[in-house]
C-alpha cells in the first residue's frame, strides 16, 4: 500500500505542474455534466517523473460535447481525430487531446478499428493495450484508478496487457509492435505470456498499414534501448512480416571478426552509433543507416579457396535493399535517400590507412558525402567493432588522420561546395555556345578537374578548357 500511496502522490506532484490548466479544465467538464480523466501515457509518465506538454483525456462527452465545453476557452482547436471521437486542443503551449470513452471493435480483417463510444471509464481502460497505460487521475478531485495493477506493474517495470494478450493483439495487432516498442523506449521487460502471443500471432501484423508501422518502428529505433526491441521483433518473427532483412543476418559470418555474426555485429554498430550521436537526440537517420548497413552481405556472401568468406559490393546491393524496404514502408524520399547514401558510402574509408588516398580522393569523399559528412564519420567509425584492440586502434588512428586531412583541405578550399572553376556562363561566353548539353558536359568536365587537382587559376581553367572543347569538336570557330 505505501508503494502506491507514494506513486498516487508523485503522479498529484506531477499534475501540479500543469495545473491550474488541467483542474480548470476538469471543473468545465463537470459543471457541463460531465467526466473528465487524465489518461494512458501521460498518467503513466507523472508516475515516471516525466509528464512532458503533451496530454490525453478521456471523457463521456462525445465529440460535440467536448467542442462546446473548449470552445472560447481553447487557444487553437483541431478536428481531425472527431471520427475516432478525438478533439485536440492547445492552451498555453499545452497539446490536449480528449476522446470519448472508447469500446473500440475489430473484426480481426480490417486494418482500422471500427469505432464504438463506452459508458464507462473502466470499460475504456479494459481496451488500453498495456497496463501501465490503462490507468487514469480524474479532474479535479485526483481521484487515482488503476483496475489493472499497472501501477504494480510500472514498479515491476514490465508489460503486460489489461486483456488476454491474445485479445488485446487479436483487436489490434500493432499493439504487438507497440510492446517492442515500449520495451525500447522504457526499457522495461515485456512478460512471457505476452512474448508467446506475440510469437503465434505475428503473421496478424500483415492486417496493419505500412504507415502505423513505421511509425511505430521508428519510435522503436529512437527509443533509449531499440536494441532490445530489435531484438525482440526478430525473436518473435514480427520483424520477418516488415523488415525481414535484419533476420536474414543472423547465420551470416562478418569478415571484420569471426567471433560473431553479422546480425551480432550489426546491433553493436547500433549502439555505438547512438553513442556518437551527442546530445542532440535520437538521430533516426544514423541509426536506420547503422541498422542496414550490412544487410546486402547475404546475397554477396561468396567462400574463396582459403576458405575465407567475402561480401564483395555488399554495400552495392544493400544500398538497393535499403530503398527498397525503405520505399515499401513509405518513408519520405528524402529520410530514405540520406539512408541508402549512408550505406553506400560506409566502407569507402577503408584502405584509406595503407597511404593510397590522394587529395582527390579525399575531396571525393567529402563531395560525395554531402552533408551526410558528419553521420557517415559517426557510422564508419560505429563500423569497428573488432575485439583485437591493436587493429581497433589502427583504424580510429586511421580515421583521426583522414578527418585532420580533410580539415586541412577544407582551411584551403570549400571542400562542402566544390564548383568548377567557371560557371555556365563562363563556359558560354568563351566557348561561344548557348545553352544546352555542351555547356554541361564542360560543366562536369571542370569539375572533375576541380575534384582532381583542386582550385585552379582563372587562365589554368580556361586553358582546360579550350582543350577540352577542342578534343570533343565542341569549340567554336
Amino acid at each position: 500500500m505505501s508503494v502506491l500511496n507514494a506513486a498516487q502522490e508523485n503522479a498529484v506532484a506531477e499534475l501540479l505542474r500543469v495545473s491550474p490548466l488541467a483542474d480548470e479544465l476538469g471543473h468545465r467538464f463537470g459543471a457541463a455534466g460531465h467526466e473528465l480523466h487524465l489518461v494512458g501515457g501521460s498518467v503513466r509518465d507523472a508516475l515516471l517523473g516525466r509528464l512532458g506538454d503533451d496530454l490525453d483525456f478521456c471523457t463521456d462527452a462525445r465529440p460535440e460535447q467536448t467542442l462546446a465545453v473548449v470552445q472560447g476557452w481553447a487557444d487553437a482547436i483541431w478536428e481531425t481525430g472527431r471520427e475516432f471521437g478525438t478533439i485536440g486542443i492547445q492552451k498555453n503551449g499545452l497539446r490536449i487531446e480528449i476522446t470519448t470513452f472508447r469500446a473500440e471493435a475489430y473484426d480481426g480483417v480490417t486494418r482500422n478499428p471500427v469505432v464504438e463510444y463506452g459508458d464507462s471509464l473502466l470499460e475504456d481502460l479494459e481496451r488500453r493495450d498495456f497496463t501501465i497505460n490503462a490507468m487514469a487521475v480524474s479532474l479535479p478531485g485526483h481521484t487515482f484508478t488503476d483496475p489493472y495493477g499497472g501501477l504494480d506493474d510500472l514498479a515491476a517495470q514490465v508489460i503486460r496487457t489489461p486483456a488476454a494478450p491474445s485479445q488485446s493483439f487479436g483487436d489490434d495487432p500493432l499493439r504487438m509492435l507497440r510492446a517492442a516498442r515500449f520495451a525500447a523506449k522504457l526499457r522495461f521487460t515485456v512478460d512471457q505470456k505476452v512474448i508467446s502471443a506475440m510469437r503465434d500471432m505475428a503473421a496478424d501484423l500483415d492486417r496493419i498499414t505500412a504507415e502505423r508501422i513505421r511509425d511505430e518502428f521508428t519510435k522503436l529505433m529512437c527509443g533509449a534501448d531499440p536494441i532490445a526491441g530489435l531484438r525482440l521483433l526478430v525473436d518473435t518473427g514480427l520483424a520477418d512480416r516488415f523488415i525481414p532483412e535484419i533476420s536474414g543476418l543472423k547465420l551470416e559470418i562478418d569478415e571484420h571478426a569471426q567471433h560473431k555474426d553479422v546480425y551480432e555485429h550489426t546491433l553493436i554498430v547500433v549502439q555505438n552509433a547512438m553513442r556518437l550521436e551527442g546530445g542532440e537526440g535520437p538521430d533516426f537517420t544514423l541509426r536506420m543507416a547503422a541498422l542496414m548497413h550490412d544487410i546486402g552481405k547475404p546475397a554477396t556472401k561468396a567462400v574463396g579457396r582459403d576458405g575465407r568468406v567475402s561480401f564483395h559490393h555488399h554495400e552495392v546491393v544493400g544500398a538497393r535493399m535499403t530503398k527498397q524496404r525503405m520505399k515499401a514502408m513509405k518513408y519520405p524520399k528524402d529520410v530514405t535517400s540520406d539512408v541508402v547514401e549512408l550505406v553506400h558510402l560506409h566502407l569507402r574509408f577503408y584502405g584509406y590507412g595503407r597511404g593510397e588516398w590522394t587529395d582527390s580522393a579525399v575531396r571525393r569523399y567529402v563531395t560525395d558525402a554531402g552533408p551526410l559528412l558528419p553521420r557517415l564519420h559517426k557510422l564508419t567509425r560505429s563500423d569497428v567493432t573488432t575485439r583485437n584492440k591493436r587493429k581497433a586502434a589502427n583504424l580510429a588512428a586511421d580515421y583521426d588522420a583522414l578527418e585532420e586531412r580533410i580539415a586541412r583541405l577544407a582551411e584551403e578550399e570549400d571542400l562542402a561546395r566544390v564548383r568548377p572553376d567557371l560557371d555556365g556562363n563562363a563556359i558560354m561566353e568563351l566557348l561561344g555556345v548557348p545553352p544546352g548539353p555542351i555547356v554541361g558536359q564542360a560543366w562536369r568536365f571542370l569539375k572533375e578537374l576541380r575534384l582532381d587537382r583542386g582550385p585552379l587559376t582563372r587562365d589554368e581553367a580556361e586553358a582546360e578548357l579550350y582543350k577540352w572543347a577542342r578534343d570533343n569538336g565542341h569549340l567554336s570557330s
